[in-house]
């Protein structure tokens, strides 16, 4: 009975840790969340976390946005271009992964050595770069420029994720289709593909989560008010003297987070066990 009770105090302990500091770390959501019901005036005068008056209009006022072209338009754009990246990633990431984990062709450990490599490569260092490609080609102020890389496995930290947890599904998997008439592309379809889902869907998480948070490409690429996303809507709310509507602007930030956060605890069981089983073969 002693090391029972031993043994609870222990858990109970550790749940209070944990919940003090899941606390600490979510405070400037739950800041950020009552403050989107205060008038601005009042957001940084006020130290209650609690709102004294809440005010609702917020959301409404943001939601309009600048007049010209409201949030509807800027949550669209953000759906489409991380949309439109998921799908990209998961297929020809998934595509590349299976290519280095199982397929046999000249080459494959140095195109492996060199892709690793890119993963060491800063951003930056293209961006100059890239930027002149795409304006060649009359693809800035279009999403063009945000979403045709995808379609080139460009995301070497996916395809390196993909790798190490399809080289852990067993190649006898693959005989037996072999067996059974499959081709290649068969066993990537049938085989590879459902066995992969929980790295696919943490794939899909953070390709969602790194496109709809973006503000550096966006803020490059994108130029005309239509054109613009979430992230840039939010920072028009800031005009050229420094001055920002910090109510409406915090509100469209809580509205911002919805989509992140429902596919996140939609999806966690997956994203979980993605990260949890990947990277145990070499």
């Amino acid at each position: 009975m002693t090391k029972l009770q031993s043994s609870f105090t222990r858990a109970g302990f550790a749940h209070i840790v944990i919940i003090f500091f899941g606390v600490i770390m979510l405070y400037p959501v739950i800041w950020l969340i009552f403050a989107s019901f205060k008038e601005g005036a009042v957001i940084f005068s006020d130290p209650r976390l609690i709102p004294r008056e809440w005010v609702f209009h917020n959301y409404a006022h943001g939601w309009r946005g600048i007049g010209i072209v409201s949030f509807t338009t800027f949550f669209r754009n953000s759906f489409i271009i991380s949309g439109l990246s998921v799908l990209f990633n998961v297929i020809f990431c998934s595509l590349t992964a299976y290519a280095f984990a199982r397929l046999k062709f000249p080459g494959k450990k140095i195109w492996f050595a060199i892709m690793m490599i890119t993963l060491m490569l800063p951003a930056h260092v293209t961006t100059i770069p890239r930027f002149i490609m795409f304006n060649t080609f009359g693809w800035v102020n279009t999403f063009l420029p945000l979403v045709v890389p995808r379609l080139f496995a460009t995301e070497a930290f996916f395809i390196f994720l993909l790798v190490q947890f399809i080289r852990g599904i067993p190649k006898e998997l693959d005989e037996s289709a072999y067996i059974d008439g499959y081709g290649k592309l068969g066993i990537y379809l049938r085989i590879i593909i459902p066995l992969s889902v929980p790295a696919l869907v943490t794939t899909m998480l953070f390709t969602f989560l790194w496109s709809w948070d973006d503000f550096f490409n966006q803020l490059l690429y994108l130029l005309s008010p239509r054109n613009l996303t979430v992230p840039l809507g939010l920072r028009l709310f800031i005009d050229a003297d420094g001055i920002a509507n910090w109510g409406p602007m915090f509100a469209m930030s809580v509205v911002s987070l919805v989509p992140s956060f429902v596919l996140f605890f939609t999806l966690q069981k997956y994203f979980v066990q993605g990260i949890s089983t990947t990277g145990i073969k070499g």
